[in-house]
């Protein structure tokens, strides 16, 4: 399976204007959203403000913090949090990983920008462990790729 966003070959992308604050946004705030929050601090190397919540709060999920373990990324003190805890109309962007997230954001906040980023639930894969370790590996390393191609972080 990739999900990996495609790329031309010699293709020079602009990339937009770093923003401010950033709130990444997915379900229950317990899987893709603390991951991309991990991931896109560690790139903007907490120069902007990055938040992640979700549409209600979950239980963080351990293959979660496992995967992010392996890229020496700890998220295991992740606290989940719900649009009821945060004024989304405060954050420049808004990066919806589910489109849940995604109407409910355009819904409550319908003049801060929303972007897309269709990204499978690792939770949903089945198999032995080490089939669903690679699940949210590959949604590891898809937000990754995503937040690289998307932001030109600084040095």
């Amino acid at each position: 399976m990739c999900i990996a966003p495609e790329r031309r070959k010699g293709a020079t992308l602009m990339k937009p204007e770093l923003p401010k604050s950033i709130l990444f946004l997915c379900n229950q705030n317990a899987v893709r959203s603390p991951m991309a929050r991990a991931l896109a601090d560690r790139h903007c190397k907490r120069r902007i403000f990055i938040e992640s919540a979700g549409l209600i709060a979950g239980s963080l999920d351990p293959f979660s913090v496992a995967a992010m373990a392996e890229d020496n990324m700890d998220i295991s003190d992740h606290k989940a949090q719900t649009l009821a805890n945060i004024d989304i109309s405060l954050f420049d962007l808004i990066i919806a990983l589910t489109e849940e997230s995604r109407d409910m954001a355009r819904k409550k906040s319908p003049d801060t920008p929303v972007e897309y980023w269709a990204t499978p639930d690792p939770s949903d894969s089945e198999g032995n462990r080490n089939q669903v370790m690679e699940s949210y590996r590959l949604v590891r390393d898809h937000i990754e790729v995503r937040i690289a191609d998307r932001f030109l972080f600084p040095d």
